[in-house]
Order: structure tokens, then C-alpha cells, then sequence
């Protein structure tokens, strides 16, 4: 590992953390419904914002030449090498006062992960890795699982009002004709990082952005998960489907969603 990524490694794991500590103590009461809609189904909360301003402005004072891209205010500042924040994945749970939700701290180079970490502080979890230095949770090396059968496979379904719900409905109905169990959690940072830990087989979803994955592409990467080429065609702007699985189901999965590897 580089001396410049090893620091940033080191930082990116102090800052998410901080960051974390900040959105637990910002966590409305268990079924408090504390929110804003921006769009159908697609939560603000006060907690989304100071978390992204305490990310941006450490990154700025520690690495004023680096880019930065946060879910609330976008591609703020330009840079070979950007950080790119999902403030807290899994909104509608953390504005309900719910454990699954997490800060995602991701360290591009042009459209490359190079590093991740995703902290869900209610759950005492840190997903962490970094190019070339395998993927972690809380400091303990994960894999992606063995499964070699879609039969015997959990498959998270993320759900977006950016696509049609009859496309959504067919989508998932296929994946439970072809024999897999279904589940729906409310963070997609978190399935893809369970993905990568081999808690699950595989987390699909028709259309997700940036800053839900960047962090957890460089977990998966280096837990040895199969994922779906998210930043072709402009993923890193538009968003993009994303398909990350267990190695030995990854093609068979690909078939049954249409989502190309």
C-alpha cells in the first residue's frame, strides 16, 4: 500500500467513525418518524446534513486538493482522487429510531475504488478495506460465501422509485421462481456489505447511485465477490443497476435479473 493511500486508509476509518458517532447521537426515538421528503419514499433528515458538512469540511482541511461527492450537495469539488458520502444509508430506518442504517466513506481515483469503509454504529460495525489489502469488519477478514446454488441463496432486492414498480415486481418475482430467499432490510450500502462478509449471497437492484456503493465496491472487491460493472456508462453521475453475489452463483443470477456482469 502507497503512503498516500495507507494515510488516507487511516483517515477515512477515523472520520467514518466520528461520522457515525455523530448520526447515533442525532437518531430520533424508536418510532419517531423525524423527516423530510425529498421525492417519494426518498428521506432527509437533519442528521444527513451535519453528517456530510463534518465529512466535507475534515476532507477539505486534511486534503484540499482531493474531490468530493456527497448524496445531499453532489460533486462539490474536483480532484484525481475523490471521496464520495453517503451520510447515512438506510434513512427511513434512522428516522424511525431503527438499527440499520450506516455512513459510507468511499476514496475513488477517476471511476476506481481504492478504499471504503462503512460504519453502522448502532450495530457496533465497520466494514473496512483498501486496494490490495483484502476487506475487514471490525478488523476480522471476511469473503464473500461459498454458496454454488442459487437454491440455497439469500438475495437482498433493493427497491427505488427510479424504476417502474411492475418492473420491480417482475424482477423479484424471477429470483424467487429460480429457488432464492428473498429480502428487503432498507440500507443498500449495509446489503452489499453483508454481501462482501458473506452474510448474504447477493444483493441486487435495478437502480442505485454512487454514493450508496462506492464504499462498499472496494469491500466487495477485495472479499472476493463477483459485481456487476457499476461505473460503466456513467454510473458515477446517473447511478446504474448493480448485481454483487457469491462467486459460485454470480452467472446464474446474472441470467435470471438480466443484469450483465
Amino acid at each position: 500500500m502507497s503512503a498516500v493511500l495507507a494515510d488516507r486508509f487511516d483517515t477515512a476509518v477515523a472520520l467514518a467513525t466520528e461520522a457515525a458517532r455523530l448520526a447515533l447521537r442525532m437518531r430520533p426515538a424508536s418510532g419517531v418518524a423525524a423527516g423530510t421528503l425529498k421525492g417519494p419514499q426518498n428521506w432527509l433528515t437533519e442528521a444527513d446534513v451535519a453528517v456530510e458538512r463534518l465529512l466535507s469540511e475534515r476532507l477539505a482541511a486534511r486534503y484540499p486538493a482531493d474531490g468530493f461527492q456527497g448524496e445531499e450537495g453532489g460533486r462539490t469539488r474536483a480532484g484525481t482522487l475523490r471521496w464520495v458520502v453517503d451520510p447515512i444509508d438506510g434513512t427511513a430506518n434512522f428516522m424511525r429510531g431503527g438499527r440499520r442504517f450506516c455512513v459510507s466513506l468511499g476514496c475513488l481515483e477517476g471511476d476506481l475504488p481504492l478504499l471504503g469503509v462503512i460504519v453502522a454504529p448502532a450495530l457496533d460495525e465497520t466494514y473496512a478495506a483498501c486496494a490490495g489489502m483484502g476487506a475487514s469488519l471490525n478488523g476480522t477478514a471476511i469473503r464473500a460465501a461459498e454458496t454454488s446454488e442459487l437454491t440455497r441463496a439469500v438475495v437482498e432486492l433493493g427497491w427505488s422509485r427510479r424504476r417502474p414498480t411492475d418492473e420491480f415486481t417482475g424482477f423479484a418475482g424471477r429470483i424467487i421462481a429460480a429457488g432464492a430467499a428473498p429480502r428487503l432490510s432498507g440500507s443498500g450500502t449495509l446489503g452489499l456489505a453483508e454481501v462482501a462478509a458473506g452474510r448474504i449471497d447477493a444483493y441486487v437492484e435495478l437502480h442505485i447511485n454512487a454514493w450508496d456503493v462506492a464504499a462498499a465496491l472496494a469491500v466487495l472487491s477485495e472479499a472476493g465477490a463477483v459485481v456487476s460493472p457499476f461505473m460503466q456508462s456513467g454510473g458515477a453521475v446517473k447511478g446504474n443497476p448493480i448485481l454483487a453475489a457469491a462467486p459460485g452463483i454470480a452467472e446464474e443470477l446474472s441470467a435470471v435479473t438480466g443484469i450483465a456482469l
